[in-house]
């Protein structure tokens, strides 16, 4: 299973996280004195090595909503297995009524998925996938069901522990 990171890697010490703007939605509020506007940030990040977090920003001004996103997806950073580049195995997962299916990849195959998920699969630093959106195409449950989808991966080694096998025998035959 996938663990939330401690807090240590969680402040931002010693990870080098880039960030991506997945999508940003205005939002327009009519009163007695005219329209308000307000925007919401949709925010990946990720330090290219097993490391992403989503998060959302909302304020009067698109680069405060960006900045806000960026604080909390910092605080939502879960650890990815990432084994030569792609996943370790295919998971599927659900968030509201957005279903995602991804599976590990041949080397060289590239990031094949859509918008939001290609942000979420590239932050965490995973070069080979083929992935699927199923369902709702609502960019904030596409980041959500992808983000639980790699949440869900275990490494071989947490397989075998489980199962009392030793490793070094399935991979000799």
């Amino acid at each position: 299973m996938s663990k939330i990171l401690d807090s240590k890697i969680k402040a931002g010490a010693d990870v080098e996280l880039k960030e991506k703007v997945v999508a940003i939605n205005r939002v327009v509020k009519t009163t007695k004195g005219g329209r308000t506007f307000s925007f919401s940030a949709l925010v990946v990040v990720g330090n290219d090595n097993g490391v992403v977090g989503q998060g959302l920003g909302k304020a009067k001004e698109v680069q405060e909503a960006i900045a806000k996103g960026i604080d909390d997806a910092k605080k939502n950073l879960v650890k990815v297995p990432v084994m030569h580049g792609t996943i370790p195995h295919e998971q599927l997962a659900k968030s509201g009524a957005a279903k995602v299916l991804i599976k590990p990849a041949a080397h060289g195959a590239g990031v094949i998925a859509g918008g939001s998920m290609r942000a979420v699969l590239e932050s965490a630093g995973i070069t080979d996938v083929l992935a699927k959106s199923l369902g709702s195409a609502n960019p904030h449950n596409v980041v959500k069901a992808t983000i639980e989808a790699l949440k869900l991966l275990r490494e071989p080694v947490q397989v075998s522990k489980t199962r009392g096998i030793k490793l070094s025998k399935v991979f000799n035959g």
